[in-house]
């Protein structure tokens, strides 16, 4: 195949005519620190560098300067990178790559590192996976070198792309904190909407809904025949409190039994809720999911699932993916949970939890509020996916040459 004009073709492949290749033993110093996990101090003065994406703290430096650092061992093996420019101490299972020369800016070495030192290690030692990195694999892994005004414009391009990512996700997690706290204000009448001052009602989960279970299947027999069906797994990986049948149908897994085999209260129906009755922690005994399924689409419930279907219609659909998420009702669950490793709630249990219940007027007041929120909740979510792939599109192309800034 013809180079492009400009190019050269390299053991890294195809790089600009202007770049070099060198090993990182001949561009910078790699070294460990002396510190155990034990000298970390909380609220220690100066960032101390661990076997983790967490920077701990500590009262003591060894190191100030610019310098780029990597996980020896430990889950974050190949994985764990953090830059520093400044005072900093260093365990003695991270390497900390410092003391860079006029050719190598740490700033671009972190940026290259970061993306590519993983893959490179795993071709090192042709293994699926790197229980340790040792001093040579670092010392000599070569890398590109654009010239230093290259280095440098890509740098500031790619620390752009970063500060839009990080202004996204300080707006995102802004956002959460306002509307966890409208919903627990809202959902238990401390904050009212104007216009309603109706009290509000106690009710019990029993007065409101029938409970029943699903259909017991393993995670091996599903797949995308069948029927629809709701695993219990799946309730807790969502960040959603609901499943809209018709809009996830392709993605929802499928359990390929006749539907007369499924009893008729394991079929989902609009404005059903759907509990977990088991789960790996406190927080999780209350997890759910709201039905949307308009259309009657057949959706079985699963293993370890318990289904709510109404009794009344006191209670707003919409509604019902906020109201059992307050704090005083997450609380009655953690304490119906029973178990050590595995806590589980039962049916009768959960009937047993209630709640203050405003009327329909005022659930859908509440509901169409907190809605909203979510609306604007997805449409930050949306422009943070869309930088963070702008951002590794651009290092894919500037970090090998096919795009040039200078």
């Amino acid at each position: 195949m013809e180079l492009k004009r400009g190019y050269k073709r390299t053991e890294m492949g195809v790089i600009p005519s202007e770049w070099n290749l060198d090993y990182v033993e001949n561009l910078a110093t790699v070294t460990t620190g002396g510190r155990n996990t034990q000298d970390r101090v909380v609220d220690g003065q100066y960032p101390f560098f661990v076997r983790s994406q967490t920077v701990e703290r500590i009262n003591s430096w060894s190191f100030d300067g610019e310098a780029v650092l990597t996980a020896g061992d430990g889950v974050g093996t190949g994985k764990v990178f953090h830059y520093i420019n400044g005072k900093c101490d260093v365990h003695q299972r991270v390497y900390r790559i410092s003391e860079f020369g006029t050719r190598l800016s740490g700033q671009f070495f972190y940026l290259y590192f970061e993306t590519h030192f993983f893959n490179r290690i795993m071709q090192m030692t042709a293994k699926s996976s790197v229980d340790s990195v040792r001093r040579e694999m670092i010392a000599r892994m070569i890398i590109p070198l654009p010239p230093p005004s290259e280095q440098a414009a890509i740098a500031v391009a790619l620390g752009d792309s970063d500060a839009l990512i990080e202004s996204l996700e300080h707006l995102l997690a802004k956002k959460r904190k306002l509307k966890q706290g409208a919903m627990q204000e809202l959902l238990t009448g401390k904050k009212r909407l104007p216009g309603f001052d109706q009290e509000w009602k106690w009710r019990s989960l029993g007065e409101l809904f029938d409970f029943s279970g699903g259909v017991s299947a393993s995670r091996e027999q599903l797949s995308s025949n069948g029927h629809c069906y709701l695993h219990y797994g799946d309730i807790h990986m969502s960040a959603k409190t609901y499943v809209d049948v018709m809009v996830e149908a392709d993605a929802i897994p499928k359990l390929d039994i006749p539907l007369a085999m499924a009893p008729r209260t394991s079929l989902l129906a609009d404005g059903d809720v759907v509990f977990v009755d088991a789960s790996e922690d406190d927080e999780g005994t209350s997890k759910h999911v709201v039905i949307v399924n308009k259309e009657r689409v057949p959706f079985i419930s699963g293993l370890h699932t318990i289904v709510a279907k109404s009794k009344t219609e006191d209670l707003d659909h919409l509604y019902r993916r906020y109201c059992f998420q307050t704090t005083v009702v997450k609380r009655q669950f953690r304490f119906f949970a029973v178990g050590t490793k595995v806590s589980g709630v039962s049916k009768s249990n959960i009937a047993r939890i209630s709640m203050s219940v405003p009327s329909l007027p005022e659930q859908s007041a509440i509901a169409a509020v907190l809605s909203d929120m979510d609306a604007e909740l997805a449409a930050v979510e949306a422009k943070l996916a869309k930088a963070r792939l702008v951002k590794a599109g651009m290092m894919q192309e500037l970090l090998t040459g096919r795009i040039r800034l200078v």
